[in-house]
């Protein structure tokens, strides 16, 4: 059932990786200067070539003013076929004003179709994987630049860099295990925290079904719970859902029942009340019963982690759907890697994920 992903290249060392801002334009802020020479440099250790696009280092209102110009940098990605990768600086909350330039611009969409390279971000870069998904393309809701390969510490966090590792192998099918430690944010990111560790602790938890049980294999498909909320409904800017609805991005009901949901919640820590508005949307409008199943990201600095459960148990009480819950992906530390449109197999009863073909091509 459905359509086959158009699938990148894995990456392999002399690559180059371009990095865009297609959200808020903190990259090339003056404070953010540390974090950018360490993202750079460790992009350099893994012996790719980091290109900057245009737009990427304008301050932060020149980038919020001028979706064209994120949006022209994306493009530009697309069409270089020297670029074999593009990485998102951060998230923000208006990535979905970039749809309407690309989705407009024939140019574009044939360089997504003909120059397939691997898409990563995570938060409100939701928009964007959803638009090149649309197109077919294979993008993976996982690492970013400020965040990941930006880490503070003397190297990646393991669990991230395990995954982000993945890019340059082509495994047949690999497993998303629950990292063995977690870690709070940062109080602070400025240059008097290079070097040192975030505090972390030990996981007490894993994988935890909230809902159902079995096994259940179909598409993965999914993000930042907001970002998808923003979309459906334009809840935050007023249009978004117009901009959705004209693109017709989103998926039919039909397309649902093939999709394996993937859901977080962002750094805005949403309370568990809204986290319950949010799913009772999804399940009015028939998704939540119609997907196969649900991973669940597990909650920033473990915030409200009891709280929500609850919110999971009361929303899912008569649907039969599955729900497996505290998956290192999405705001919290660490992150995997999961890729969209790809066939991935949830067993609930041994906790256990599996991607279950090639990433690459």
């Amino acid at each position: 059932m459905g359509i086959n992903m158009i699938k990148p290249k894995k990456l392999n060392k002399g690559d180059k990786v371009a990095i865009v801002s297609l959200s808020r334009g903190l990259l090339g802020m003056p404070f953010c200067k540390h974090e950018l020479d360490i993202a750079l440099k460790r992009l350099e250790e893994f012996g790719l070539v980091p290109v900057i696009m245009p737009n990427a280092l304008k301050d932060m209102d020149y980038v919020q003013n001028h979706p064209e110009a994120r949006a022209s940098d994306l493009k530009q990605a697309f069409m270089d076929k020297e670029i074999n990768a593009i990485i998102c600086a951060i998230g923000g909350d208006d990535t979905y004003k970039t749809i309407p330039y690309l989705m407009e611009d024939k140019e574009f969409i044939e360089a997504v179709k003909n120059n397939p390279k691997i898409f990563t971000g995570f938060s409100d870069t939701t928009n964007n994987h959803l638009m090149l998904n649309k197109l077919g393309l294979e993008t993976f809701y996982g690492p970013n630049v400020l965040v990941d390969l930006a880490e503070l510490d003397n190297e990646m966090l393991p669990y991230t860099k395990e995954y982000f590792e993945k890019f340059f192998m082509n495994e047949s099918s690999y497993e998303i295990k629950s990292s063995p430690v977690w870690y709070y944010e940062r109080e602070s990111y400025g240059p008097e925290e290079v070097g040192k560790p975030r505090k972390s602790q030990n996981e007490l938890h894993g994988y935890e079904v909230l809902n159902g049980n079995g096994k259940v294999s179909g598409k993965l498909y999914g993000g930042c719970i907001q970002s998808l909320y923003d979309a459906y409904t334009g809840i935050r800017y007023g249009d978004e859902n117009k901009v959705y609805a004209k693109y017709n991005i989103l998926p039919t009901l039909d397309e649902w029942k093939e999709k394996i949901l993937f859901i977080e919640t962002s750094d805005e820590k949403i309370t568990p009340e809204q986290l319950e508005q949010i799913l009772n949307y999804f399940k009015e409008n028939k998704i939540l019963e119609t997907v196969r199943g649900i991973i669940v990201g597990k909650p920033i600095d473990e915030k409200y982690y009891e709280e929500y459960k609850e919110v999971y148990k009361k929303v899912f009480k008569d649907i039969k759907t599955p729900v497996l819950y505290n998956v290192n992906f999405g705001h919290s530390v660490p992150r995997c890697i999961l890729p969209y449109g790809l066939s991935a197999t949830i067993d609930y009863d041994n906790k256990k994920i599996m991607i279950d073909e090639p990433i690459f091509n």
